[in-house]
């Protein structure tokens, strides 16, 4: 269920998100929609398609209606279903029995299972231009309209709470109640984010900024970090060159060592750092993931969110 919160008491500017923000939020659909117009092999269980009634999809859309589709096969993507001069396809995001994370051998099982039964899907994407369409079956569940009236009343600012639905590389998937927005991984937090999942779990609850709606393109843009202030703005009354202070270690790469100091502020602790004199202070496989240790901050960069460490080891 949306539960609008209202808009926080320090509201920063919200800017408008250009379209390459959104570039990778169907990776796993479009790739399997090119691959299918480049290879006429056809999915697993899949037949030939009649002629899509465009009029018809174009009204089913616009009216947030639900309808009644039979599953005839399957990719790794997701399900091709057809029926009443319509036929598209349904992401495995968008499955109500498909959990996520699953590997390959049990997403296998789980869509072949689907084959042959009737599903009740909406419409939420509809390109006649590149012979598009998209449908799903979580949305479907919040009933007829629902998407409607939660593009009328979403406003950049508000905040909302919902059931995250999705974890992928590139962002979290929260459902609405009849809609799902996405926080990119940009937008989980101010801090450096190795992967979602390290954030946010599927079926977790979570509050969320609004960025921006979207109803033709039927996208919501949401931010979790902006729920809170942002530490970089005033890094320099914390922190000062020379400190010494704790920090935890958060990952590792060849060229030094990322530890972080509270949440949201993270430095590198350069591996030209990590030597004194000559002789080797600490190497990069010994420092690992949750490890605490103590370093010295060397420069605080508030405006590049940069800030350069080194270990400070015991005599």
């Amino acid at each position: 269920m949306l539960l609008k919160r209202g808009k926080p008491k320090v509201e920063e500017e919200i800017l408008p998100l250009d379209e390459g923000w959104w570039a990778s939020v169907l990776t796993e659909e479009e790739g399997y929609i090119q691959n299918q117009k480049e290879n006429p092999a056809r999915p697993c269980g899949a037949h030939q398609q009649p002629a899509v009634e465009w009029d018809r999809v174009r009204d089913l859309y616009a009216r947030d209606e639900i309808i009644c589709l039979k599953a005839h096969g399957y990719n790794r993507g997701g399900l091709l279903v057809g029926g009443d001069g319509l036929h598209g396809f349904v992401p495995v995001s968008h499955l109500v029995d498909m959990p996520s994370g699953t590997n390959d051998e049990d997403r296998k099982r789980i869509l072949s299972a689907y084959v042959g039964r009737t599903l009740d899907l909406k419409v939420i994407e509809c390109e006649p231009e590149q012979e598009r369409i998209v449908l799903s079956e979580r949305a479907a569940l919040a009933g007829e309209g629902r998407r409607k009236v939660l593009f009328g009343a979403l406003k950049p600012g508000d905040i909302v709470c919902g059931a995250v639905t999705n974890v992928t590389d590139f962002g979290v998937f929260v459902d609405l109640g009849g809609l799902e927005g996405l926080i990119h991984v940009s937008e989980l937090s101010w801090g450096r984010v190795q992967h979602p999942q390290d954030v946010l779990d599927v079926g977790a609850d979570v509050e969320a900024l609004v960025l921006q709606v979207s109803e033709e393109s039927s996208r919501v843009a949401l931010s979790l970090k902006r729920l809170f202030p942002n530490p970089w703005e005033t890094i320099q009354h914390r922190y000062s060159p020379g400190d010494v202070v704790c920090a935890e270690i958060t990952g590792t790469a060849r060229f030094g060592a990322f530890a972080r100091l509270e949440e949201g502020v993270e430095g590198l602790i350069h591996i030209s750092s990590l030597t004194q004199a000559g002789a080797p202070l600490a190497s990069l496989q010994d420092l690992k993931p949750g490890e605490t240790v103590m370093v010295r901050i060397l420069h605080v960069d508030p405006e590049k969110r940069r800030l350069g460490l080194s270990l400070v080891v015991d005599e």
